[in-house]
């Protein structure tokens, strides 16, 4: 890398750690387009300081969200109303799922923390028929269509960050105090392995960084 090329990123990160936003709250309202205008559960996995969870209680009759961070499951409990029909849980993502069936499943910017293959099986378990799973994920740039979208999003990221902010500088929002890991799984491999558990998967790159997954329960 040139020093041209480490002085713009030095710039950049400078510029986002002043003026933060959350990439994967970007994709909410296009979750909720993927989902029926009703649906009588819904699951949240990853739920983190619960601004899914609370939006999918306006469709859902019952939200159950789950997160391995008790202090951030703590704190969305406190920013949920005591009438919206959500249930937190610290628990393990895999494991603390237990057994009942949902009409929606949720995951955002969280699989890449899990085994990928068990985690789409747990998921696949506990949907019900004609329930719909919709993921948000992070994969491994690895291919030229990855890097251009990479490039492709730095204007746009800073034009979100500016708008978000109102060009001034900003707190980090809670959603975004969670840990953060880097991703294994490239997305041509991530799709070879979706496409083995969930047949008629559908995939697809986009900007800032993420994949969707969506898959109906036939």
């Amino acid at each position: 890398m040139s020093p041209l090329s480490r002085r713009v990123l030095s710039a950049l990160e400078r510029f986002h750690a002043a003026r933060p936003w959350d990439h994967n709250a970007h994709f909410h309202r296009w979750i909720l387009r993927q989902l029926p205008g009703r649906v009588g559960s819904a699951l949240d996995v990853g739920c983190g300081s619960g601004d899914l969870s609370r939006l999918l209680a306006v469709r859902a009759k019952r939200v159950h969200a789950i997160d391995a961070d008790p202090q951030i499951t703590a704190r969305a409990r406190e920013l949920t109303p005591a009438t919206a029909p959500v249930t937190y849980t610290a628990a393990d993502a895999l494991t603390g799922l237990g057994e009942r069936s949902y009409d929606v499943i949720t995951c955002v910017a969280v699989v890449h923390h899990l085994p990928f293959t068990e985690a789409l099986e747990s998921f696949r378990d506990r949907l019900a028929p004609g329930g719909t799973l919709v993921i948000v994920g992070v994969a491994r740039e690895s291919t030229p269509v990855d890097h251009l979208l990479g490039i492709a999003s730095l204007p746009l990221n800073v034009v979100m960050a500016l708008f978000k902010n109102r060009g001034r500088p900003a707190p980090r929002p809670v959603s975004m105090t969670a840990p953060t890991r880097a991703p294994d799984l490239t997305f041509p491999e991530i799709v070879r392995e979706a496409r083995a558990v969930l047949p008629g998967v559908r995939l697809r790159r986009r900007l800032l960084w993420r994949y969707t997954l969506v898959w109906r329960h036939r």
